[in-house]
């Protein structure tokens, strides 16, 4: 309860400080981004991921952060709980990273065995979005519970299509976050490998959907798993394989079993940058300008 009087405590000062005219603070906070910025380093070209058996070929227009930087990126700019199972970071545009309508890819790995692609053609992804969406509604109390907005899942932003040749499947959501004046995109990407899978996650908003649409078709070609660790080189009978299949990718089901749906709203937390460091991040970021130590406690 501390915690929460202090981040209230913080909004309310900030809040006060910027409704007086006074662009001190605001000035001083803008020159610590852009320094928090040039201290990242921000690579092009290929760059393997051990923990997933892939590469990554970054694109032209991209450029990419390695796992630490992705991980100051999400916690110290963006206001998410820490996560060390981040392994990058793609980023369309350094320079505007900073700004309201930034978004950028997160990579993640599930070690989890090999998925099969058995249901491809069987799953009705209308029915699941209705079944999506009452989940979305049950879980706004524990939402409410830990102090959370509820959320709202509006519908597809971009139907599932899964590519059997490349083994990767794709969608996007349409959220809606209490409170917030702008819907938020959530775009998914699942490579699937031998061993497990590669997770590319995409949040924006909403109002970015072509944009981010035409670009996440670049992402998806990124990817590639390392000789021997591809989709077409499981061994079955000896292989790990995983207990679902690409409709759990999708649903959800292996999210609640595994507690990936916490990690997910972390990351959706990204898509309102400004509305977090607003209303969670305020007390510790103002903490950290004034003093130069980070606080060790997370809001929740």
């Amino acid at each position: 309860m501390a915690m929460k009087q202090l981040l209230a405590a913080g909004c309310a000062l900030f809040l006060a400080v910027v409704g007086a005219g006074n662009t001190a603070l605001a000035d001083d906070t803008e020159q610590t981004a852009k320094q928090f910025l040039a201290a990242l380093d921000f690579k092009s070209g290929d760059f393997s991921l051990p923990a997933a058996n892939a590469v990554i070929h970054v694109n032209k227009g991209f450029t990419y952060l390695g796992a630490k930087d992705a991980q100051r990126v999400l916690e110290d700019l963006w206001g998410n709980p820490p996560d060390d199972s981040v392994l990058g970071m793609l980023v369309p545009d350094k320079d505007q990273l900073l700004d309201e309508h930034s978004w950028a890819v997160v990579l993640t790995y599930s070690p989890d065995g090999y998925v099969s692609d058995e249901d491809a053609a069987k799953i009705n992804y209308s029915e699941m979005l209705t079944e999506l969406q009452q989940q979305t509604r049950d879980g706004n109390e524990w939402r409410q519970e830990e102090g959370y907005g509820t959320i709202e899942l509006v519908g597809w932003a971009e139907p599932p299509k899964y590519d059997i040749d490349a083994k990767k499947l794709h969608w996007a959501k349409e959220l809606a976050f209490e409170g917030a004046d702008d819907h938020t995109l959530n775009y998914d990407v699942r490579a699937l490998g031998r061993y497990g899978y590669l997770s590319m996650n995409a949040v924006a908003n909403h109002a970015d959907l072509s944009q981010v649409k035409e670009r996440m078709q670049d992402v998806i070609a990124m990817a590639e798993f390392n000789q021997g660790a591809r989709y077409n080189d499981y061994v079955a009978g000896s292989d790990k394989t995983a207990e679902y299949g690409l409709a759990a990718l999708v649903g959800g089901a292996i999210a609640a079993k595994t507690g990936l749906l916490g990690k997910l709203f972390a990351l959706l937390l990204a898509g309102k940058k400004l509305l977090i460091f607003v209303v969670l991040g305020i007390a510790a970021f103002i903490k950290r300008l004034f003093t130069g130590r980070r606080d060790d406690q997370h809001p929740g």
